[in-house]
């Protein structure tokens, strides 16, 4: 399988610095790291991200196709992030002419973390097709917010993030946190493309609000079902129906909320007390 030429740049997730409790003690306190990280493609200036930077080439990858800046993993040649400059160069074979016709149209966006969406990604959802036949059950519904809750993350040490995880049923294939959740997103779907992995039996979990942006790109993914703790926007839950994703929010413990695609859903014979 075609990987490019990839830097092992991964930065720690978190630092250590004095704080005083409300005892006036002074108490050692992780915090959540945050770096700037410009992405250069072809020498061009794209965006600059703030990021945890735990995945930094998976994040660059992962934004350039979510962005349909390009289309190929094999029409990226090398990654390669830099600290010392704070950031990162994708080197690719297209032409000078493409990459100014893709950068022709953009929206601003509230996105966390990021700050623009380019406009045709809103013409291309009519051509996403999700899986009819996945099914979710409600068992595995708990299950996976269960496994959730009791995983190891930055935000249990520090707070200050946003985590995304990839899962299928239960088990939780990919855990990513940084300092926006289209950050996390995007560096899941990096990691996707780098794996060749499909996202038709997957599942999508994010902690943050489930926005066209996100649903956007969990549709780009080809992931069927969507889950956040949190709530959803307008937009998200117009998308979602447009694109026959299931989305589930505010779904905690045995609580969840159920917006779209209940025909994939499978509720438990008997009522959740």
């Amino acid at each position: 399988m075609y990987r490019p030429q990839l830097t092992n740049a991964a930065r720690p997730a978190t630092v250590t610095i004095a704080a005083v409790n409300e005892h006036g003690e002074a108490v050692p306190t992780q915090i959540a790291g945050e770096h700037p990280l410009t992405l250069y493609l072809d020498k061009r200036e794209i965006v600059t991200l703030m990021t945890l930077g735990g995945a930094p080439e998976a994040l660059a990858i992962g934004y350039l196709r979510n962005q349909r800046l390009v289309e190929r993993l094999e029409d990226i040649a090398a990654v390669q992030v830099d600290w010392e400059t704070d950031s990162v160069a994708v080197t690719t074979t297209r032409s000078a002419d493409d990459l100014e016709e893709r950068m022709g149209k953009r929206t601003v966006t509230t996105g966390c973390g990021q700050g623009t969406m380019f406009g045709d990604l809103m013409e291309e959802i009519e051509k996403i097709s999700l899986p009819a036949q996945a099914s979710l059950d409600e068992a595995t519904l708990h299950g996976l917010l269960d496994a959730v809750r009791h995983h190891e993350s930055i935000y249990k040490q520090a707070g200050a993030v946003h985590g995304c995880a990839l899962a299928r049923g239960t088990e939780i294939l990919m855990f990513v946190e940084d300092i926006g959740r289209h950050n996390a997103v995007d560096a899941i779907a990096g990691r996707m493309w780098l794996d060749g992995l499909s996202g038709e039996d997957k599942i999508f979990y994010t902690t943050g609000r489930l926005t066209s942006e996100m649903v956007i790109k969990t549709a780009q993914m080809g992931i069927p079902f969507l889950v956040s703790r949190s709530g959803l926007t307008q937009m998200g839950y117009d998308l979602a129906r447009r694109t026959g994703m299931t989305m589930i929010g505010r779904a905690q413990g045995k609580h969840y909320l159920l917006f779209t695609g209940a025909e994939r859903f499978v509720r438990s014979a008997a009522p959740v007390a």
